[in-house]
């Protein structure tokens, strides 16, 4: 017997779909962006994980929870500081 599969359309924010609070949410998203940015923007640098602290203006042990995936010890302001460092532009837009 096959079972029946119930699709439900993204939000477009996978925070969202989880059950977060609209606040909660966005900068989840917000984080989440800047992190995969930073990791790949690391992974393809060829530099060590020192060099990038030291760009980065940070320790090698931030670098590592960077590379991990360690959402929860980086808060907003601080990856859009790492972001401009490292050269990714970053924008926020608003939308009315």
């Amino acid at each position: 017997m096959q079972e029946s599969v119930k699709l439900t359309p993204s939000s477009g924010n996978v925070f969202l779909d989880l059950g977060f609070p609209p606040h909660e949410a966005i900068v989840l998203s917000m984080r989440s962006d800047l992190m995969c940015k930073l990791a790949i923007w690391i992974r393809d640098s060829g530099f060590t994980q020192q060099q990038i602290a030291e760009q980065l203006e940070t320790t090698q042990a931030r670098v590592s929870d960077l590379v991990r995936g360690k959402y929860n010890k980086f808060r907003l302001d601080m990856l859009i500081s790492m972001a401009v460092r490292a050269g990714i532009p970053c924008e926020l837009k608003v939308a009315a």
